[in-house]
């Protein structure tokens, strides 16, 4: 069996590594130590390629200042592309969750990149007196600077797809908002009857809800581009030549596409996680809209018989194991149930930020495991949203319409013309013999029906206004 191990050592004492694994010693005593969400954090494959693009951009800035040879940064920089490329993230094993404020999560990504380094100058695995985790991959760095730098790397780049998903709900609605415009509907304050609007309005709302959100999360994304790169163990730059942080900062820029620049005092920027609290904020502040929507989408499909039944969801599944004919609005349900856990995570992630203590908040690995899930599980529920819920709405006319002709609240529409004595009475009437006040006005002779239906048409009932007038931060970026 000696034969499928080789011996690493570090000042503990020895292990045995598997012959093939990339990572060592450090990745599998904390592999060992750590079994907390029994994932690996390959669960996030975009930190992993941020981690490799840190390390990249480190490695040519040790390069330029003569502390790396040639060969060493061939090799460094091959297996860094070939890890942003997707190759070896079975070999980051370490859990996501860890004592030691990401120190496992970076030397595991050092360990692997020296291993493969090794392996592409024709070396066996551990012969780190040529390419050493430590010394070499790690020259000039720490985890406090690598591991929160790599973490905004990530963010900024998850945060893009979230748009993404937002502008395709975003739309959804909209198209839909076109689709019922000429819907007319109640509208509805503290579940009473208020007064009559079009569900397209009401669609067009949702669309204007999260067209505001998109905007938020780009102010956000701008302020991951301050990095403390280079701060090394608590921000004073320890180990590093003077003009190494300059250096990094611009090949991170090479090696991102995006314009990052280095926090303005990095002893604060190494230990103040405001900028998570911050993103943590915006995240939440998208689920509890989104979360209401799908609220107003439950309640607006309730019954079909015993409910409101103005809009019809499309039906996915049977919805009881005892109640034949049930259909479930599910989507929204499991989109509402994404909103909580974002919710309770912005929570965590709030204390997991005031816990931390003097020069470094240790806590950053739940952080950061906090935000990548919200992120990724908020997309997945966005895009599900739209093409298997939204997408699929039809709106019933005539309930909406009926809703409307049975609701007292129609002489607030007629009050500038009736006057409002007048229509308080046909409301008493109404509410005294359970008649429409639509037809107690036809008795009354208050007006023929087409001169009623004239009034009760979608473009009299509502305030015709320029949709393009308002919000400017449509379609942003």
């Amino acid at each position: 069996m000696e034969e499928f191990f080789r011996i690493e050592k570090d000042f503990l004492g020895e292990k045995k590594i598997e012959k093939d694994a990339y990572y060592g010693i450090q990745t599998l005593r904390a592999k060992e130590n750590f079994h907390i969400t029994k994932t690996n954090i390959s669960l996030f494959p975009n930190f992993i390629k941020s981690l490799a693009k840190v390390k990249k951009a480190c490695a040519l800035a040790n390069h330029e200042l003569g502390d790396l040879t040639d060969i060493q940064t061939d090799a460094i920089i091959q297996a860094c592309n070939e890890i942003i490329d997707g190759k070896f993230y079975d070999q980051f094993i370490v859990d996501p969750i860890q004592g030691g404020a990401g120190t496992s999560t970076n030397m595991n990504t050092n360990e692997v990149i020296a291993n493969r380094a090794l392996e592409i100058l024709g070396y066996e695995r551990s012969s780190y007196d040529i390419i050493h985790p430590n010394n070499h991959i790690n020259m000039s760095q720490s985890t406090n600077d690598v591991y929160p730098t790599a973490i905004k790397l990530t963010l900024f780049d998850l945060i893009y797809k979230l748009k993404d998903s937002l502008r395709f709900l975003r739309d959804t609605f909209n198209e839909k908002s076109v689709e019922f415009k000429d819907v007319l509907k109640m509208g509805r304050t503290q579940l009473q009857d208020a007064v009559p609007m079009t569900l397209g309005q009401e669609f067009k709302t949702f669309a204007t809800m999260i067209d505001e959100d998109i905007y938020r999360l780009r102010e956000a994304q701008a302020l991951l581009k301050e990095v403390n790169l280079g701060a090394t163990a608590i921000g004073t730059g320890i180990n590093t030549k003077k003009e190494y942080r300059r250096k990094a900062i611009k090949y991170l820029r090479e090696v991102t596409g995006v314009d990052y620049v280095s926090a303005g005092d990095l002893i604060e920027a190494t230990q103040d996680t405001g900028i998570f609290v911050h993103i943590s904020g915006i995240l939440k502040r998208v689920a509890i809209k989104i979360s209401k929507i799908c609220n107003d989408l439950r309640l607006l499909s309730s019954g079909p018989r015993a409910g409101l039944n103005e809009i019809n969801l499309p039906p996915l599944q049977p919805g009881s194991s005892i109640m034949p004919g049930k259909v479930n609005p599910v989507i929204p349900e499991v989109v509402n149930q994404v909103a909580f856990d974002v919710i309770g995570a912005d929570a965590t992630i709030s204390i997991a930020s005031e816990g931390g203590q003097l020069q470094l908040n240790v806590f950053e690995p739940l952080i950061a495991y906090k935000l990548f899930n919200s992120i990724n599980m908020m997309r997945r529920a966005f895009h599900t949203l739209a093409t298997k819920c939204v997408k699929g709405i039809t709106a019933n006319e005539e309930v909406c319409m009926n809703n409307i002709l049975n609701s007292v609240t129609l002489v607030t529409c007629l009050n500038p013309i009736l006057g409002y004595e007048k229509s308080s009475a046909l409301a008493k009437e109404a509410l005294a013999t359970n008649k429409r006040v639509y037809d107690i006005i036809l008795e009354q002779k208050l007006f023929t029906k087409e001169e009623l239906d004239e009034l009760l048409h979608p473009r009299n009932m509502v305030n015709n206004y320029d949709e393009k007038e308002g919000n400017d931060e449509d379609n942003c970026d």
